[in-house]
């Protein structure tokens, strides 16, 4: 018996079509068939900021229904910083108070009711890059675009950080752990592969020396942990405010390199790659990923090991999988038994499950959505 189940795509030539959709409609700056680079800006618009609210007639002494009166400004004009707009005079004029706006924005509302003057501070540009070189395949308007590019793709298990750019640079073999040896100043901006694992004082002198990507076969949990300030889920990352986006090709312990990614990482040493660290493992996934696009000459005739051989996914005994939910998050094992029946597990569901020998010896029965087919 044999069931399809995903696995992770490393692909050293391939069709990438990338949507890039903005959080709110706004305006798009490019057009359909228009060549873009990685930095260059193909939508616009502005999000609404905060508001933040000032107790003016308690500050000019005046009862909140005299506020109005008081305003130099009315609802909806944009005021600057240190811009006087309120006056209140007593004592038939021989006493006044004054106030001046301490940030800039636009009077959202003036209560007579509180008292309260509320402003808004000004709008927040956001300006949507390309992310990977290509071509502009589609345009929403007043939405985004979808851009097509040919290259290597290389997925990740798990990562941490957002979208960043930089030149691949192989540090350190499959099996190697990387030390704060193997980092220096000379990768500031570069992003980095290899190894086995990576240490939480690499991790940490990689972001202090300006590493713009780490890309490693295994980094362990509790390193995470540390280099956020705190625990880390797996349903959704890539938000994280860090300075390096670190991507995990094999699991959260060490754990070698798979040779396929490693050689096709190798093949694009020197070349500048696309990153996002954004992870979901629940409904919807997100898988982290590298994007190395090239022109059409530098991807004729590679020869790599396994490249070019079909990978099917499909899951039989003796396949070879990653847990990708706890408790064993990560971990890499093969088939040995495939159940028909349903199995009733904790959460009271009855599943299809798989019984794993994960690479320790343990036997181990999981459920089949938990599971995800690697290349042999």
């Amino acid at each position: 018996m044999c069931a399809y189940t995903p696995g992770l795509k490393i692909v050293r030539d391939t069709i990438i079509m990338k949507e890039r959709i903005l959080p709110v409609s706004g305006e798009v700056l490019v057009e359909e068939g228009e060549s873009v680079s990685y930095d260059t800006i193909v939508a616009r618009t502005f999000i609404p900021s905060d508001v933040f609210s000032v107790p003016l007639s308690l500050i000019l002494g005046i009862d909140p229904s005299e506020l109005s009166k008081a305003m130099l400004k009315k609802k909806g004009d944009p005021v600057e910083k240190g811009e006087l707009i309120a006056i209140s005079k007593v004592f038939f004029g021989l006493f006044k108070t004054e106030y001046r706006a301490e940030e800039s924005g636009t009077i959202e509302l003036i209560s007579d009711v509180s008292g309260q003057l509320f402003i808004r501070k000004p709008l927040i540009p956001v300006n949507l890059t390309s992310f990977i070189s290509g071509k502009i395949n589609k345009v929403f308007p007043r939405k985004g675009v979808v851009v097509k590019t040919r290259g290597a793709l290389i997925q990740g298990i798990f990562g941490i950080g957002g979208e960043r750019h930089g030149e691949l640079m192989t540090i350190a073999g499959r099996d190697d752990v990387i030390t704060p040896d193997y980092i220096d100043e000379g990768l500031k901006g570069k992003i980095i592969f290899g190894g086995s694992l990576i240490t939480y004082e690499a991790l940490k002198k990689s972001m202090e020396c300006g590493v713009n990507g780490i890309v490693t076969g295994g980094v362990k949990k509790r390193d995470f942990d540390r280099i956020l300030g705190q625990e880390i889920g797996v349903a959704i990352t890539g938000n994280e405010d860090i300075n390096t986006t670190c991507i995990v090709t094999e699991g959260c312990s060490k754990m070698k390199m798979a040779e396929h990614t490693y050689n096709v990482l190798k093949s694009l040493n020197g070349k500048i790659a696309s990153i996002n660290g954004a992870t979901q493992i629940r409904a919807g996934v997100i898988r982290p990923e590298i994007i190395v696009p090239e022109k059409e000459e530098d991807v004729t005739n590679i020869e790599l090991s396994k490249e070019g051989k079909e990978f099917t996914g499909i899951m039989d005994i003796g396949s070879r999988i990653r847990i990708i939910r706890r408790p064993y998050f990560g971990l890499i094992g093969h088939t040995v038994k495939m159940p028909i029946e349903l199995m009733t597990i904790e959460t009271e569901s009855k599943v299809r499950v798989v019984e794993i020998q994960l690479n320790d010896g343990r036997l181990v029965t999981v459920p089949w959505a938990n599971l995800e087919l690697l290349e042999e």
